[in-house]
């Protein structure tokens, strides 16, 4: 007996998605009717018929909840499911959390293995690892069956679902205009997340800010790592070789670094080099010198992918109806940058 074939196998054979596969068959106005015939007669020449017992278990609501995080130890992934947590019991929703660890493989057996009718939707931040890789099969995949996704964070313009994110080049454009405005001329920029998107966003509203205000940025007070690996080192030489006066830091591991690299040389903050970070985490909080920073609405941010996914549950939102939700954040002051009192 021939094994039944899948819309994966179409959609390789075919050279598509898998969310076209799926939408052909199922008649969707977003397929062109060239598209749709040649997929549907493909389909009817292999035999193609619908996994029953898969739309069994899709039809079939467990009231869970997959949510997926690639690092429990981040004080904003520890508020993000928090505000998932808050809105999922409100609503009857139990959650299942699942840690990757950054691991591209973690997350993939995670999904694939809670897809199968453990769950009725995901709320996910992409690993590392995958976004490294571009590996997003797996993803899609649980979409093209029919099973919901909300991403939070971490997001890619290949995985077609509703996401939860804040705006991080304006974010990092507003903080580094906040430090021109408290006067300082020479700007630096230090960054361990280099390795993932958001990284990069801010990297580029920080560059941004610069060249809106004449600035041309300076390679040598720009540190762009994908860890934390040579970090404080790397401060050291940048501080004791080049004239600082601002400190734009793109994650809080950074800051704290910064911010002892500097105590080290008896340099006075600040009255010598403002810091701005990122996340308003612990160490933001209760650093020796409490930290600028970017607050970025975890709770929030968990609040309504949770409200997004729930609603496309419960069919009060149609499951091709996809957004993109930006979630405002703000400069919190505090004692590491002089006080303007502008609004962020």
């Amino acid at each position: 007996m021939n094994k039944r074939i899948t819309i994966k196998q179409i959609a390789k054979a075919l050279n598509v998605s898998i969310s076209t596969v799926s939408k052909a068959l199922n008649d969707s106005y977003e397929i062109s009717d060239e598209t749709k015939k040649k997929i549907k007669e493909y389909a009817k020449f292999h035999h193609y018929k619908p996994n029953t017992l898969a739309l069994s278990l899709q039809n079939k609501k467990t009231k869970t909840i997959g949510i997926i995080i690639p690092n429990i130890l981040s004080h904003f992934f520890a508020k993000v499911l928090s505000g998932i947590e808050k809105v999922a019991a409100e609503q009857g929703y139990n959650i299942i959390t699942c840690i990757t660890n950054e691991s591209y493989d973690k997350e993939k057996h995670t999904i694939e293995t809670l897809s199968n009718g453990t769950i009725d939707g995901f709320i996910a931040c992409i690993s590392e690892e995958t976004l490294k890789l571009g590996k997003f099969d797996h993803f899609n995949n649980v979409i093209a069956e029919g099973t919901p996704i909300v991403l939070y964070d971490r997001v890619h313009k290949d995985i077609v679902c509703d996401k939860v994110v804040i705006d991080n080049v304006k974010t990092a454009y507003k903080a580094t205009r906040f430090l021109m405005r408290s006067k300082c001329d020479n700007i630096a920029l230090i960054s361990t997340i280099d390795g993932l998107n958001v990284g990069k966003f801010r990297a580029k509203g920080y560059e941004k800010a610069l060249t809106k205000y004449g600035i041309e940025p300076n390679k040598d007070l720009i540190i762009r790592l994908e860890n934390n690996e040579h970090l404080k080192e790397r401060i050291e030489h940048m501080i004791d070789n080049h004239k600082v006066d601002g400190i734009f830091t793109i994650d809080e591991t950074s800051a704290a670094i910064a911010v002892q690299v500097l105590n080290a040389r008896n340099i006075k903050i600040p009255k010598d080099v403002s810091i701005i970070g990122f996340t308003n985490g612990i160490l933001s909080k209760h650093s020796v010198i409490p930290l600028t920073t970017v607050n970025q609405f975890g709770v929030k941010i968990g609040e309504q992918a949770a409200i997004r996914l729930i609603n496309k549950l419960e069919n009060k939102i149609d499951f091709d109806d996809i957004r993109t939700e930006i979630i405002r954040t703000e400069l919190i002051e505090r004692d590491s940058t002089k006080k303007l009192y502008i609004k962020f």
